[in-house]
């Protein structure tokens, strides 16, 4: 008996079942495949829903324990003071402090990762065989996959060092270690990202160029780069949000300091160093202090909300059709 469905369903594939026995079991396994896509379906949506449930619920405890913290902080003092201690007896909380070693430390990273991000991904997309490319662009993304906290004692213990031989100067814990180590870091995101984008340019425009008399390079400049700009533009806007949400590299390495100072060879802290330091345990929940994570969080989260829409608006502004 237990076979009786799958003979049926047989003897309908090879045509033994004629009128109105075969309509019903035709019937019978489309309403099968029905709830089966149905089951599917709700899978597929139960999984989207958890993401979007998550990020609704990440905002909703932020600005919930931000009210918390504001109603006790003016928002005026939050914005304008030049001092971050909130965990000292003479509390201040001036979130421009952190926001300073934030781009301090990003600027840096940006500065290593975009240009070299870049030009690896013009090689790999214009340049490299097929067989260097795909061994290279593997062994490229690997440094994504180092854990930060490994970057942020290569920066101290090996970076920091060779820079000292240039400049003795250089206290132990600075910004500049710890954004040239996050650079590199940030460095196969923007070339990976970069390099799909170019290689989705159709090979047409590029035979076009080279039919109007142009070199590889200059195809690769004037016309790969420029009709590859939205791809382009979102790989350095993930560069940015990876930069500003960066926190072991410059929790180890940068100091962790409050200081109000864009100069990358002093030390500082930044919005995600000061987020562990407060999250080890050492107040108590529901004081000022521990509240101050979540306004930090909340600034940290409304940056990078800032970036994405900025790369949404480049998207479509740039994005070419083909």
């Amino acid at each position: 008996m237990s076979q009786a469905p799958a003979t049926v369903q047989t003897a309908v594939a090879n045509g033994r079942l004629t009128g109105e026995a075969r309509l019903a079991e035709l019937a019978k396994i489309k309403a099968a495949r029905k709830r089966t896509d149905k089951i599917v379906e709700a899978i597929l949506f139960s999984a989207a829903a958890v993401s979007v449930f998550t990020t609704l619920a990440i905002v909703y405890i932020l600005v919930k324990e931000s009210v918390v913290f504001f109603s006790t902080i003016p928002f005026k003092d939050f914005l304008t003071d030049s001092q971050w201690t909130p965990l000292f007896d003479d509390a201040h909380f001036g979130i421009f402090v952190l926001l300073a070693g934030t781009v301090s430390s990003s600027l840096v990273a940006l500065c290593i990762a975009i240009p070299l991000g870049t030009i690896i991904a013009i090689y790999l997309s214009e340049f490299a065989g097929h067989k260097l490319r795909e061994t290279l662009k593997p062994v490229l993304e690997l440094l994504s996959g180092v854990p930060t906290i490994i970057y942020g004692f290569f920066a101290l213990l090996v970076v920091t060092p060779l820079i000292q031989k240039i400049y003795p100067e250089l206290p132990t814990f600075n910004i500049l270690s710890a954004g040239i180590v996050m650079g590199i870091m940030i460095i196969p995101y923007v070339a990976s990202l970069s390099e799909d984008a170019m290689r989705a340019v159709p090979m047409s425009l590029r035979e076009g160029s080279y039919a109007m008399g142009a070199t590889r390079f200059q195809t690769a400049i004037r016309v790969v780069v420029p009709a590859a700009l939205s791809g382009i533009a979102s790989a350095y806007i993930l560069g940015i949000s990876r930069a500003v949400g960066e926190t072991m590299i410059l929790a180890v390495a940068a100091g962790m300091q409050p200081n109000l100072t864009l100069n990358p060879l002093e030390p500082a802290a930044t919005i995600t160093s000061f987020i562990v330091q407060v999250a080890l345990g050492d107040l108590p929940h529901g004081s000022i202090g521990y509240q101050t994570i979540f306004a930090a969080g909340l600034t940290l989260m409304l940056i990078t909300l800032t970036f994405n829409l900025l790369g949404h608006w480049m998207r479509r502004k740039f994005r070419e059709t083909y």
